[in-house]
């Protein structure tokens, strides 16, 4: 399916430029979680306009622990530059968004974690670039950190006793984010055709709705799905293997080839392994391929350890 690169594996390596080392039309689903572009660490910096302060801390920060571990930039920005940042992360979506339509089969999947800030700039993209935007999903995340100072608190530290008072109850920041999104493209099928036709020549575009309501409550766009028990840790950005699982299930059938091109810690391979499909993962950070090598292979990781632990 392309130089190199083998079927049921995370391989090291830049997932925009691996991507376009694949055969065309060869991937049913590609899903994946790909950076906000929200400053959450460096790999999530997609602009250019930088400063000291962005991703450092302050005092406060380090008083409230990991919940403000790193400090991003205000919505308002520090500079006239700032306000380009969602231009900028378009234009880093539409870098690879047509390499990912290419190498889709016709009516296959595109399911995409996005911020909510700046996703509607990825759907601009992912359009410009020929897929079809089908749905916008709501994950329900079981807990969400509140990161909205109070603004009472701001005017109290400042010694302004009375405007202390007069905006008690207003808060800096936002509700608390208790969904994602995640979105829903396809590549679009040949004009003339019906899905059920296409279903039948590529093995994809419809949905199993039957496989899907085994791990969620309804057939509805709001998905529930939480980590099991130990399972989360692994990763700043990790998802459900169950809500993962969910969505492969949903979208394709057993033996076909679901493709991460930002796998992480490998929670979307994890899931294609159990459903019994095939899978390939891309991951920059060398951390972050190791933990997946590990979750998709314990024995042998495993048996490595204990010939270390003989001396061999």
């Amino acid at each position: 399916m392309a130089k190199g690169y083998t079927l049921n594996a995370v391989v090291h390596a830049d997932g925009i430029a691996a991507v376009r080392d694949l055969e065309e039309s060869c991937a049913h689903l590609i899903l994946s979680d790909i950076p906000y572009g929200i400053g959450a660490d460096e790999w999530d910096v997609l602009h250019n306009n930088t400063n000291s302060a962005l991703l450092g801390s302050s005092p406060a920060q380090e008083r409230a622990g990991g919940v403000f571990r790193r400090r991003g930039k205000p919505l308002n920005g520090w500079s006239e530059a700032d306000r380009r940042i969602p231009v900028e992360y378009q234009r880093w979506c539409a870098s690879f968004a047509s390499e990912w339509l290419r190498v889709l089969k016709p009516g296959g999947s595109a399911m995409v974690f996005a911020g909510r800030r700046l996703s509607h700039r990825c759907i601009v993209a992912f359009e410009d670039a020929g897929f079809t935007f089908k749905d916008s999903l709501a994950w329900l995340r079981e807990s969400a950190p509140h990161r909205a100072q109070r603004v009472s608190v701001v005017f109290q530290r400042r010694g302004d006793e009375a405007s202390a008072e007069e905006w008690e109850g207003w808060r800096v920041g936002n509700l608390r984010p208790t969904f994602e999104p995640v979105l829903w493209f396809v590549k679009p099928y040949a004009i003339g055709t019906t899905i059920a036709d296409n279903v039948l020549a590529h093995g994809v575009g419809a949905y199993n709705e039957r496989a899907f309501l085994r791990f969620e409550q309804a057939p509805e766009n709001v998905l529930r799905s939480g980590f099991a028990k130990g399972e989360g840790g692994l990763h700043v950005a990790q998802k459900p293997v169950k809500l993962l699982r969910a969505l492969i299930e949903l979208t394709t059938a057993p033996d076909q080839l679901v493709l991460d091109p930002f796998c992480g810690s490998g929670s979307t391979l994890v899931a294609a392994k159990t459903a019994g499909r095939r899978y390939l993962g891309f991951e920059i950070d060398p951390d972050a391929v190791r933990t997946a090598a590990e979750r998709l292979a314990p024995d042998l990781f495993e048996a490595a350890a204990a010939r270390v632990g003989r001396g061999s």
